[in-house]
């Protein structure tokens, strides 16, 4: 039975990392690309969240997962023409003064709208129940989430990795000026890696809505935890951010199994630890524009 338990918390701190990992990704995309210190990631989550809630009453609990992350990415267009663009090639500290204020307005947007109070958001019938796996029991929707972070995850590499847009945006990260150079413009690109970025955020909050809860400050609270993933993984690699996200999901499922006092504290100790051994993360890259 400690065994059982054992790894119960393991695939919990595996959970815990996949969706760090969905906002991580993101994050990283985002500021290894333009130089944005997107603070308001975390609101977009939030804002996927909410879109969930309320459409789910109109379309379903699927039509919301499909659609909460495309108006969620669609927003990150809008705030990318209007906003991100205009700061790509200044200080990075104005881009993280503006997307602070901008986390701020969003989240104060959907307290005046939807109050303060935690909106109640349950597991889909058809999506709960449980997985026996002879003594080993678990949520079926925790598994869920799983295959669907898995699957994004996935879908990101090969458009990263395996298309001719990947191939621009990886260019474009380690080199913008060669890239202009070719008579290539990067504006389209980082339009696309703001919704692609902030799309894969809304996707976290809708897959883990009805297992976190659904209030304003949801988003603050995610956010630190995603940086640190991204701190750890190194920046500027896809997969630095994922061996990150797994490495802290288990260090703190481990944790909170040995020592449950300090399940939080334990992934800004691992952060500490690598940073010590290897400042610029596990699979950091060297990023010229940031030298």
């Amino acid at each position: 039975m400690a065994f059982v338990f054992l790894l119960e918390q393991v695939l919990n701190g595996l959970l815990v990392g996949a969706y760090y990992l969905l906002i991580a990704l993101g994050l990283s995309l985002i500021f290894s690309l333009g130089g944005i210190v997107n603070l308001s990631h975390g609101a977009f989550y939030a804002v996927g969240a909410y879109l969930a809630v309320t459409l789910t009453s109109w379309i379903g609990f699927a039509g919301a997962f499909v659609a909460s992350p495309l108006l969620v990415a669609l927003l990150g267009v809008v705030i990318e023409r209007l906003l991100f663009r205009r700061f790509y090639r200044a200080d990075p500290i104005l881009s993280l003064l503006l997307t602070f204020g901008l986390a701020m307005i969003i989240e104060q947007s959907l307290r005046i709208i939807f109050g303060a109070s935690p909106l109640p958001f349950s597991i889909p019938t058809a999506l709960r129940g449980q997985v026996f796996l002879g003594s080993f029991i678990y949520p079926r929707y925790r598994l869920i989430i799983f295959g669907v972070a898995l699957a994004a995850v996935l879908a990101t590499w090969f458009l990263v990795y395996r298309t001719a847009f990947g191939r621009v945006v990886r260019a474009g990260v380690q080199n913008p000026d060669m890239v202009g150079a070719l008579g290539i413009s990067l504006q389209p690109y980082m339009t696309a890696v703001a919704a692609l970025g902030i799309g894969l955020a809304g996707l976290a909050g809708v897959l883990l809505a009805p297992i976190s809860g659904v209030h304003p400050a949801m988003g603050a609270e995610i956010l630190t935890a995603a940086f640190v993933v991204v701190v750890i993984g190194g920046l500027g690699s896809f997969w630095g951010v994922i061996a990150a996200a797994a490495l802290v999901g288990v260090v703190r499922g481990l944790t909170i199994y040995f020592f449950p006092p300090a399940g939080e504290a334990s992934m800004y100790l691992l952060m500490a630890l690598v940073l010590l051994l290897r400042p610029r993360g596990l699979l950091g890259e060297r990023i010229q524009k940031f030298e």
